[in-house]
């Protein structure tokens, strides 16, 4: 079994951006850079076949390049919060690249995404933390905004678990036209 997302990769430039970022927050553990990514669709857990197949579907997806800027942080997990994000600015073509993609996986009989699709850069998992501090560093990187950058391309990651947090691995890379 391996487990697999889809998702954009961040270039070096704005990836440096976001490590600068990171610090602070007592109970915080951050993303390791080379971790930094816009996820598409999380697949989960498939066989070797299923993974193969999932391959092949992507391979065939079509669609055109588009730009993409970094907005906003925020916070899953409501009054218990286990994740830290930057968000990504409104975008058709990242919309319409999710969307694809989650018409393919669920034309192989994959089960639909139950989770609203809400594009983020995951920066810190949380566990423990202090409020007041995870409030502060809410309001003082509330306007956080990246420089556009040029999408030519997705990719099919595997997700391998550490002591340290997951480490993901590019298994394939799609281009866009």
């Amino acid at each position: 079994m391996i487990r697999l997302f889809a998702a954009i990769g961040i270039p070096e430039q704005i990836r440096q951006r976001l490590m600068l970022l990171q610090g602070g927050i007592p109970g915080a553990r951050w993303s390791a850079p080379e971790n930094l990514h816009v996820t598409l669709r999380f697949i989960g857990e498939v066989d070797d076949v299923t993974a193969s197949d999932i391959d092949g579907m992507l391979e065939t997806l079509h669609m055109p390049g588009f730009d993409l800027s970094l907005k906003g942080v925020g916070l899953f997990g409501g009054k218990d919060p286990h994740s830290l994000w930057i968000g990504v600015a409104p975008c058709e073509g990242l919309t319409r690249l999710a969307a694809k993609i989650e018409s393919l996986l669920q034309r192989m009989g994959l089960e639909p995404d139950a989770r609203k699709y809400t594009p983020h850069v995951t920066i810190a998992r949380l566990k423990d933390v202090p409020m007041p501090r995870l409030n502060g560093f809410i309001a003082d990187h509330a306007v956080f905004d990246s420089a556009p950058f040029s999408v030519r391309d997705f990719g099919l990651y595997s997700s391998h678990p550490t002591a340290h947090g997951s480490q993901y691995v590019l298994e394939r890379s799609y281009a866009l036209d």
